[in-house]
């Protein structure tokens, strides 16, 4: 990944709505989600979720297609994983890395409340 696209990327996702909507959409898989569903679920207007939608397509971070009369979007999970894979290039000077923590499966509730 050049470095040039990487910088786009990473100035798309350094945006509250922005980031969280890109991370919606990587929950949502590769079937994503239509503008609608998804400016309900993050409590954006339209013209603003429509300019957020516009910045993350033009970092190339993430594709539309139409389905009928709505249109669909959804995470570039290659664009990503170039991404992650440029950031982590080199990692540990060479060395083996140390193993990846656990995920954490608790609820973020049960977290808070221990």
């Amino acid at each position: 990944m050049e470095s040039e696209a990487v910088v786009r990327a990473l100035s798309a996702l350094a945006q509250e709505h922005r980031l969280a909507l890109f991370r919606l959409l990587v929950q949502a898989g590769p079937d994503g989600l239509a503008a609608g569903a998804i400016a309900e679920a993050l409590g954006v207007p339209a013209s603003s979720l429509s300019f957020h939608l516009a910045q993350l397509t033009n970092a190339g971070l993430i594709v539309q297609r139409r389905d009928g009369r709505s249109l669909i979007y959804s995470a570039d999970y290659g664009a990503m994983t170039a991404l992650l894979g440029f950031l982590m290039e080199n990692c540990c000077g060479g060395a083996v890395c140390a193993p990846a923590a656990p995920c954490d499966t608790k609820d973020k509730n049960e977290r808070t409340a221990a």
